[in-house]
Order: structure tokens, then C-alpha cells, then sequence
């Protein structure tokens, strides 16, 4: 047996439609509400834009001044790799002329005890 039940459907569609109308009322009053702070929300929007783009530029500058400094010491240690290998050719060089200067003096040296030997030699066979 069905549960006695006071309302009538009648109540009930009624109840309902009380129920949408109220929704739609909140809607209403909340889509006003939304209107009248629109101006205030677009423009937080806009500065919270303004602001992000002004932090993007500062990053973009940052990063570019980052990587001119990187580019400068980059150069800076080339040329100084360049430099170091410059002298490092020159003290070849030097000791290379050095060492070539030593090895002809020697050859003259011993040139010149050949020669001294070569003119006792032939100075004693005159005797």
C-alpha cells in the first residue's frame, strides 16, 4: 500500500516552479552583480598583463645581457688562449734558434780542434 502522501502533484509543480524562479533570480542578481565589477576585473586583468609583460621584458633583458657577458668572456678567454699559444710558438721558436745556435757553435768548435789537429799534423810531417 502507497505511503499517504499530503502534497498533490499540483503542490508539487508549483513547489518546482517556486524552486526555478528562485534559482533564476540568484542568477539574475548574481549576473548584475558580475556587470557592476566587470570594469574592476577587466581592468585587474589588464594590469596584471601590463605587469606580466613588464617581468617578460626584464627576464628577455636579462637573459640577453647574461649572454653578452657569456659572449664577452668567452672572447676575452679566446684571445687569451690565442695569446698564450703566440708565445708559446715564440719560446719554441727562441729555444728552437737557441738550441740550433748551441749545435753550430759545437760544429764550429769541433771544426776548428779538426783544423788545429789537421795543421799540427801536417806541421810535423815539415819537420
Amino acid at each position: 500500500m502507497p505511503a499517504f502522501n499530503p502534497n498533490s502533484f499540483t503542490d508539487r509543480l508549483q513547489d518546482r516552479n517556486k524552486a526555478r524562479a528562485a534559482e533564476l533570480e540568484r542568477a539574475k542578481k548574481r549576473a548584475e552583480a558580475m556587470k557592476e565589477t566587470a570594469a574592476e576585473r577587466a581592468a585587474e586583468r589588464a594590469r596584471i598583463a601590463r605587469e606580466r609583460d613588464q617581468r617578460q621584458a626584464l627576464r628577455e633583458a636579462e637573459k640577453k645581457a647574461e649572454a653578452e657577458r657569456l659572449e664577452a668572456e668567452r672572447r676575452a678567454a679566446e684571445e687569451e688562449r690565442l695569446r698564450l699559444e703566440a708565445e708559446a710558438i715564440a719560446e719554441a721558436e727562441r729555444a728552437k734558434h737557441e738550441q740550433m745556435a748551441k749545435y753550430a757553435e759545437l760544429l764550429n768548435a769541433q771544426k776548428a780542434a779538426r783544423d788545429a789537429r789537421y795543421a799540427a799534423r801536417k806541421a810535423r810531417q815539415k819537420r
